[in-house]
């Protein structure tokens, strides 16, 4: 891979291992070096202007997320790979939606990683799985998305319309990797993060199980669905799919899965359906975002 950090726009990360940093210390820094950062007025509203779904934040909600955008960015190394220049419209986008989902649970649910690597489109991945007859085999699988362990995220980038048409309402490829990644914060990938202890694993459970088995049924029958069919693929993915339409269809998925809303709203400490519906018709529409779909937990 080759790549470049954003240190010749407005962002200047500095050196750190979160592995190894007090939290205190490690937030004193990434509050100081954020300060540092300057961005335009209209640079926040160019950004967040591709970003619809930030419309169904409450009003005091939004200087909140673009501080932690901020903050993110001092806290962690965004590369471009393949020869991808990150540019600052670049770097908050991937902020403002990695953010999102943790403006309410706080970045330290992302410390104990740095690396964020963005390519120019698909990339591919070299893979191996041994058949039941212990043999192994090689091949390369054509990702969109991935996040790894303990590693890095990987996301691809798409400009204007080279962004994958055809996706699925509700899809965000940086909230979904980025679940993954609070997925991982309890352990294993397995849809089940680390709750806070005001939440019922119970609850949890009784809300997403069944769901799950549902949504699998109607995928499996070849029914329509207007949330995206790979949540299907296995309980963590039904987790990030979720999340995405969480945040950018919540009307949408309160309607099919009502339980599993609540679920999310307590988790994300968030409520972000009445906002949708209370916004004009008109208010938001369904743009091509950045980001195009791709899927992978590990």
């Amino acid at each position: 891979m080759t790549g470049n950090t954003p240190g010749a726009g407005i962002f200047r990360p500095f050196d750190t291992d979160p592995r190894f940093m007090f939290s205190a210390f490690r937030k004193w820094r990434r509050k100081r070096a954020a300060s540092r950062m300057q961005v335009a007025p209209e640079t926040w509203t160019q950004v967040e202007q591709t970003l619809p779904f930030l419309a169904f934040l409450p009003a005091d909600d939004l200087p909140r997320l673009r501080q932690m955008a901020l903050e993110f960015l001092a806290d962690k190394r965004v590369h471009g790979a393949d020869g991808l220049v990150t540019s600052d419209a670049m770097l908050l986008s991937i902020a403002l939606q990695a953010c999102l989902p943790v403006l309410n649970i706080g970045l330290d649910a992302y410390a104990d990683w740095v690396g964020i690597i963005v390519y120019p489109g698909d990339f591919v991945i070299p893979r191996s799985v041994a058949d039941e007859d212990g043999v192994v085999h090689e091949y390369e699988d054509e990702v969109l998305g991935e996040a790894w362990e303990g590693g890095p995220v990987l996301l691809s980038w798409f400009e204007g319309d080279d962004v994958a048409a055809g996706a699925a309402e509700g899809i965000n490829v940086v909230i979904h990797e980025f679940a993954h990644k609070l997925d991982m914060g309890n352990g294993e990938v397995d849809g089940y993060p680390r709750l806070p202890a005001e939440m019922s694993a119970a609850a949890w459970a009784s809300a997403f199980r069944p769901a799950y088995e549902d949504f699998c049924g109607r995928v499996d029958r070849g029914d329509e669905t207007r949330l995206d069919p790979y949540g299907a693929e296995h309980p963590a993915e039904f987790f990030a799919v979720m999340s995405e339409a969480f945040f950018e269809t919540p009307g949408l998925l309160k309607g099919e899965y009502p339980a599993v809303y609540e679920q999310l709203s307590l988790y994300y400490r968030q409520d972000p359906a009445p906002r949708e519906a209370a916004l004009p018709a008109s208010g938001v529409t369904s743009l091509k975002h950045s980001f195009a779909s791709g899927r992978n937990a590990v």
